[in-house]
């Protein structure tokens, strides 16, 4: 190859300095991300800008009643006083409620605690017997959901939602009143709720309402089914 011809690389006096084209990298490739960043953080930005506390207040006031189905209890009746709370960002509502339910354990339920307590009996003969009898569980319950309502015009508006709630749990029975399983079962516990169901548009102020509700809390997983009317109420709101 002719003198003077040699490739730029090939002349270490040519070249730049190593620590330069590191920091030449480097700032291409901050640069590169920051450009990248921008239409996804506009766009997350966005989505922040729909939610806003200026469209919450008592938009309505419910009252559903229905059934509660769980594995460990006898199916029993559960009523509900609803407040629905405006609307938190387009077609998102948070919805309050005030629950309640009584109920017994089922009696395969009883049956394993009879169990269990004959295996700590030490009866030679075996002539022994045990009747727990009914134990009856009693909640109040209050939940928050967010509800995302598919359609928010025409007579029939379905809607999915997700929520948490408290449970205030009472118990009775024969068998552990005064005693310390009494004591262990009478508590407040966390639960987690989903609910699916729709509205049916009367009038502007009146609609019906059906609603299924799963509830997962400890010691405690049902399902609820409820129907009942909402009344809206005229202040702010436009639904």
């Amino acid at each position: 190859m002719p003198a003077g011809t040699e490739p730029f690389a090939a002349d270490p006096a040519r070249r730049p300095p190593a620590g330069r084209a590191r920091r030449r990298c480097a700032w291409a490739v901050a640069i590169a991300c920051a450009l990248g960043a921008v239409p996804t953080t506009a766009a997350a930005q966005g989505v922040l800008d729909q939610f806003s506390y200026e469209g919450l207040h008592l938009a309505g006031v419910g009252i559903d009643a229905g059934a509660l189905f769980s594995g460990r209890l006898e199916r029993a009746a559960s009523v509900a006083v609803r407040f629905d709370l405006g609307w938190f960002a387009p077609r998102v509502r948070p919805l309050a409620a005030l629950s309640f339910f009584r109920a017994d354990y089922a009696a395969d339920e009883i049956a394993e605690l009879e169990t269990r307590l004959r295996d700590v009996v030490t009866d030679p003969t075996g002539d022994f017997s045990i009747d727990v009898g009914a134990v009856t569980l009693t909640t109040l319950a209050f939940d928050v959901d967010l509800q995302l309502v598919a359609l928010t015009a025409g007579p029939l508006r379905p809607y999915v939602g997700v929520g948490a709630g408290a449970h205030l749990r009472f118990v009775e029975g024969p068998a552990i009143e005064g005693t310390f399983v009494e004591d262990a079962l009478e508590t407040i516990v966390a639960a987690l709720n989903a609910v699916a169901g729709f509205e049916v548009v009367l009038s502007r102020s009146l609609r019906v309402t059906l609603e299924g509700r799963g509830i997962l809390a400890s010691g405690l997983q049902a399902l609820t089914a409820r129907g009942g009317l909402m009344v809206r109420l005229p202040q702010l709101d436009a639904r």
